[in-house]
């Protein structure tokens, strides 16, 4: 049967514009079917205009902090119009980059929603298309409790494009996207407040990494309200008046309210039962939080359809942008490139953009001593960085390095400070390659820098 593409991919996200473009680059005729701008969550609503934000935030503690090397900084007034604007420009720029990708890649972008009428043939807008292969990396959207009020809060999709910076946001969320909202908005001079249905902040992260952002986020006004469920939302004059859980738990008023829970893969409408594509359940944990389903893949990301492939946070393996791309090129390298190979799911490093910044890859400590019981060995220090020394202020780092003593490999590095998504890349590469302790004690330390406390701990 002659076909109209070698592989269609619905999704202009991370993983369908890898997957893509390294598929046109062996001589595949392809197509990407998007009904949003050509870039995914991370370039539109996510990463990108994440970091930026988090950037943004940093400002007030920077002038603060220069007072302790003898500069004289006046006033400061954050434009919240420009900001965001500039934001929504960059993302905008950055998504006719990815287009003029496609083009260059010779990958025919087609606008509308994509939606599966069987197993090799695609209706975009009413238009028919027939596939050899079809890869589905349409990624995820945040997920709402179904609880009373709902409807009043935002979520991270809508933040980029507030009007007016909040004078008081609630954050609804303990995992790390609430968790960095809470530190970029209070970073930008909202007054926070974060509701945690648990004793903890970053569910699944190291101990060490959870005890200090949390106590970091205090320190710099963050409220924590833990243990708590919401019970009710109701509009007041003043913004919204949060009700929750708990006899002695004052209701709390806030101008905007987050809902950051959690995300859920956009399988909706996918037209996945006319092409007898399997899901496997996707639940996320509470009162109020629905089952949802993920497209189920093997190790190849190849669905209940030979023909018919998925990559990224629809399939809600590793949710990261690198997991997305890298999943989506060794598809295309397997299909198409005569090179049959797994994408790795081990020892993935991932960063928090939180204020303190943590990063982290390999066994946590629990996850470690799970495994191997006393035979995991814990080396660990926390210090206030040179930089601090002038500026008054008592912010700590802390490093840990997670080791078997049988084999002396180092199964974990972690970090919270200054600088940890960039210290912990140069890490993963080590632990990655299965270095040992002696290995990174053998290694030089850059003096005098943070970094080097991972090479010199004893």
């Amino acid at each position: 049967m002659a076909f109209d593409y070698d592989l269609f991919v619905i999704g202009a996200g991370s993983g369908g514009l890898a997957a893509s473009k390294r598929a046109a680059s062996y001589g595949a005729k392809v197509a990407i079917a998007e009904n949003d701008l050509v870039g995914g969550t991370c370039v539109i609503r996510g990463c990108i205009p994440k970091k930026l934000m988090v950037y943004g935030s940093h400002f007030p503690a920077l002038f603060s902090e220069a007072s302790g090397y003898g500069w004289k900084v006046g006033n400061a007034e954050l434009d919240w119009e420009y900001f965001i604007t500039s934001i929504d420009k960059e993302v905008r720029r950055l998504s006719q980059l990815h287009i003029s990708f496609l083009e260059k890649a010779g990958v025919e972008l087609i606008s509308g929603r994509a939606t599966l009428l069987d197993s090799h043939t695609v209706e975009v807008d009413g238009r028919k298309v027939t596939a050899d292969k079809i890869l589905i990396a349409v990624g995820g959207r945040p997920i709402k409790p179904d609880l009373p009020g709902m409807e009043y809060g935002i979520t991270s999709d809508e933040i980029f494009h507030l009007k007016e910076k909040p004078k008081h946001i609630v954050i609804l969320g303990a995992g790390y996207i609430g968790t960095e909202f809470a530190c970029i908005m209070r970073g930008l001079g909202s007054e926070v407040t974060q509701i945690t249905r648990g004793e903890k902040i970053l569910k699944g992260f190291d101990e060490d990494i959870r005890t200090e952002i949390e106590e970091g986020m205090t320190n710099h006004g963050i409220r924590l309200i833990k243990n708590s469920v919401l019970k009710t939302i109701e509009p007041v004059p003043e913004g919204f008046k949060l009700t929750l859980s708990g006899e002695d738990q004052e209701p709390v008023i806030a101008d905007v309210f987050l809902v950051a829970t959690g995300r859920t893969p956009n399988v909706d409408g996918l037209g996945l039962e006319n092409a007898g594509v399997d899901v496997v359940a996707s639940s996320i944990e509470g009162p109020g939080y629905l089952s949802t389903n993920a497209i189920a893949v093997n190790e190849y990301s190849q669905t209940s359809q030979p023909n018919i492939f998925a990559v990224g946070d629809v399939t809600d393996r590793i949710n990261l942008t690198p997991v997305a791309i890298g999943e989506g090129r060794a598809f295309a390298d397997s299909e198409f490139g005569n090179n049959r190979r797994q994408f790795s799911h081990q020892t993935v490093p991932t960063a928090i953009f939180s204020t303190p910044e943590a990063a982290t890859v390999g066994l946590t400590e629990a996850e470690a001593r799970e495994k191997l019981g006393d035979a995991v060995k814990i080396f660990h220090t926390r210090f206030r960085a040179m930089y601090h020394s002038l500026t008054g202020k008592q912010e700590k780092t802390m490093m840990k390095l997670v080791v078997d003593s049988n084999t002396d490999k180092v199964l974990g590095a972690h970090m919270v400070g200054d600088s940890s998504a960039e210290i912990i890349q140069g890490v993963a590469i080590a632990v990655k390659m299965g270095a040992t302790k002696k290995d990174f004690d053998a290694t030089v330390g850059i003096h005098p820098s943070a970094a080097e406390e991972f090479v010199t701990m004893r």
